[in-house]
């Protein structure tokens, strides 16, 4: 197979910015339609299917148009390394939903404003991945040395993620929720779907804005943790960038699909702790042992099945039933 650095053009990159572009617009159209509405686990499931099969339709036409413009073995190669990578952003995704799942118990935030605010966190995570992911492909052009940077920051963050997954979490002593109650006009009082209201002529926000720096935080802390896992894939950024998108796309009807069910997966963080170290361990050895994008693929496959499957075989012990996290 004759090695293809990167499979992006400019054409490309406009195509497919454009067709995020075009299914963002109609899903603001669509909430602008159904208005204020409680999300329904029959109508998350159903756009998870929906985002799913547009992430895998356009893996297919990936396929066929790497086949016609570079043969049949680097259009499997590239379209193994976008599933492998799909799905890893995808796993860890889960995890940043039960973040937000926390989010919205702590301001009690009803289900029919959630919505909205998760819209816009998906809008301004697919803004903050591109430019992490820019980064991270300019790094990696200019400095080969960053892969071991990546892999021991993987290790360490799988370590840590495997050592805190179950804790309770306190977001109350969140910094950066501390810093916004005392330098930010904030109001306790929730109007609809309003980030910034007038009260008694004064511009203060509310509750429901302040839940949306937090999402937006926290994607991006999620993005700095996943970024560098699907590098360990492929160092192809066009890549990266649609892998990214289409799991960042499906994330508020995975949202929704979750919310009610959360405490049922919660070993689904020790899954995915194991996920990112392999990974992290994967570029430490890049040098010693290249590891077939195949077997990368069914592993990751296998360990969520296994922390998914376990969860629901092994339900959490009352006492735990009320901790945050997974």
């Amino acid at each position: 197979m004759n090695e293809v650095a990167s499979v992006g053009t400019p054409l490309l990159y406009a195509g497919f910015t454009l067709l995020v572009v075009v299914l963002l617009a109609a899903d603001f159209l669509l909430l602008r339609t159904q208005g204020n509405h409680k999300v329904t686990v029959k109508e998350a499931a159903w756009w998870s299917v929906v985002w799913f099969a547009a992430a895998a339709a356009f893996g297919a036409w990936f396929w066929w148009y790497l086949n016609g413009q570079f043969g049949s073995a680097v259009a499997n190669q590239k379209t193994l390394e976008y599933a492998t990578g799909y799905l890893i952003e995808k796993g860890l995704a889960i995890e940043n939903v039960f973040v937000w799942i926390t989010i919205f118990t702590y301001f009690a935030i009803p289900p029919e404003f959630q919505k909205r605010v998760l819209l816009w966190g998906v809008v301004g995570a697919i803004l903050m991945r591109a430019v992490l992911i820019y980064l991270g492909a300019v790094l990696i052009q200019q400095f080969d040395w960053i892969f071991y940077v990546f892999g021991l920051f993987l290790v360490v963050t799988g370590i840590k993620m495997f050592m805190f997954t179950g804790k309770q979490s306190d977001l109350g002593s969140n910094p950066l929720l501390r810093w916004l109650r005392q330098r930010v006009p904030l109001t306790d009082t929730l109007h609809g779907e309003r980030f910034v209201v007038l009260e008694r002529g004064v511009k203060v926000f509310t509750p429901l804005f302040v839940v949306l720096v937090l999402v937006e935080v926290s994607d991006l802390i999620f993005a700095i943790d996943s970024i560098p896992a699907i590098f360990a894939v492929t160092k192809d950024p066009f890549i990266v960038f649609t892998a990214n998108t289409f799991a960042i796309l499906g994330l508020r009807a995975m949202y929704f699909l979750l919310a009610d069910i959360s405490d049922r997966f919660h070993l689904l963080g020790y899954g995915l702790a194991v996920i990112v170290t392999l990974v992290g361990v994967k570029m430490l050895l890049m040098d010693v042992y290249k590891v077939p994008i195949l077997w990368m693929l069914g592993t990751v496959a296998v360990i969520l099945t296994v922390s998914i499957v376990a969860s629901l075989l092994s339900p959490r012990p009352q006492g735990e039933a009320n901790k945050g996290g997974t």
